[in-house]
């Protein structure tokens, strides 16, 4: 009897297969809940030979797919899978926080912006403002992150190291400096900007959070400084309860801090 052999797409479909179910582990509650996991684990949950189960998340992180943390060596979802996501995910998150910006604008008497982080910048996707006047056609610009209470926000998940490699060859960016910041919005449950970004102009941000906890947006109020200038606390705690329920729209539920931030040494 002749052996059955195994056509090229035969085999292409077990191996995609294979990676869906490594995809699958890592999207898991548990691997949400520990930040990721390390092979053994992962060969566990797949049923897999760990040297299988390696040479499969080499691959996929060299891709993007996956991510490879450099101190635990777990691993976690990748920046590449999430770029595809966002293509349908930016548009429900902007339908989302639309209605709660406009309820905003009109609590504060400002303009409120949606912003994510590209590369090194701040990008808008919509403005929504809560009266006639409005101070910059935002939507679609790029600004520097290190400049802006929206960066800094969108920074918050951003380890030491991730703030090195992304800014630490601009000379112009003092990285403990940005850590420092970004830590103080942390505590405060939004950021906060007085002239920094533009002479006249101040600012507040709080964070938006996707069903996994991670900051994936943020909401903005900017205006003169002769007219938000003295109302900034408030304003950064109405722009926090308003982020906070896009938030639970998005599927977040807050959960206690389980470790300690890292320092910047």
């Amino acid at each position: 009897m002749t052996p059955v052999t195994e056509t090229p797409s035969a085999s292409r479909g077990h191996g995609l297969r294979r990676d869906i179910d490594l995809l699958e582990a890592l999207a898991s509650e548990e691997a949400q809940r520990a930040g990721g996991l390390g092979v053994v684990r992962l060969a566990q949950l797949v049923g897999r030979e760990k040297t299988q189960v390696s040479r499969a998340l080499k691959a996929l992180a060299g891709e993007g797919i996956v991510e490879r943390d450099p101190d635990t060596l777990e691993y976690r979802l990748g920046w590449r899978l999430f770029s595809l996501v966002a293509r349908t995910a930016q548009n429900r998150l902007v339908r989302v926080a639309e209605p709660a910006m406009h309820a905003l604008s009109a609590e504060l008497e400002e303009t409120s912006h949606l912003c994510v982080l590209s590369d090194r910048e701040v990008l808008t996707l919509l403005s929504v403002s809560g009266h006639d006047f409005r101070v910059h056609g935002w939507e679609g610009r790029g600004v520097p992150a290190w400049q802006t209470s929206a960066g800094r926000v969108l920074l918050a998940d951003a380890t030491p190291d991730e703030l090195y490699v992304r800014f630490g060859t601009t000379s112009e960016v003092p990285v403990p400096a940005l850590w420092a910041l970004i830590q103080e919005g942390v505590r405060l449950g939004y950021a906060r900007v007085d002239e920094e970004f533009e002479a006249g102009l101040v600012g507040v941000s709080a964070p938006v959070r996707d069903f996994r906890g991670r900051v994936v947006a943020a909401i903005n109020i900017s205006a003169p400084k002769g007219r938000l200038g003295d109302r900034l606390t408030e304003a950064g705690r109405v722009t926090a309860r308003t982020a906070g329920r896009v938030s639970a729209l998005l599927g977040w539920e807050p959960r206690p801090m389980t470790a300690p931030r890292a320092r910047l040494t």
